[in-house]
């Protein structure tokens, strides 16, 4: 308990900001027009392409030993993958509703 109470004290700065920051992000996201909220998260999440990079590099610097850094890395890639494909297919699935029928 004082441990936690230490490190809260040490890092009060960091946690005001990421309360800050949770608060602006909420403010921000509700005044995103519904037309557009779509093609926002689909190239956000196409973004996190950076996550698919950044589980390959952990996975090739673990140790030879170190299982737990393999299997978070492979979750990661795993994850990652799943998250831009998806983004992927929502932005297609959107641009198809733009497009005239035949």
């Amino acid at each position: 308990m004082l441990q936690g109470l230490e490190w809260i004290s040490t890092h009060q700065q960091m946690i005001y900001m990421v309360i800050l920051m949770i608060f602006v992000g909420i403010e921000v996201i509700s005044r995103v027009p519904s037309v557009l909220h779509t093609p926002l998260m689909s190239g956000a999440n196409a973004i996190h392409g950076v996550v698919i990079i950044g589980a390959i590099i952990v996975m090739g610097k673990a140790q030879e030993g170190n299982i737990f850094a393999l299997v978070l890395g492979f979750v990661a890639v795993i994850l990652g993958t799943l998250n831009v494909v998806g983004g992927f297919v929502v932005t297609d699935r959107m641009l198809e509703m733009f497009k005239k029928k035949k």
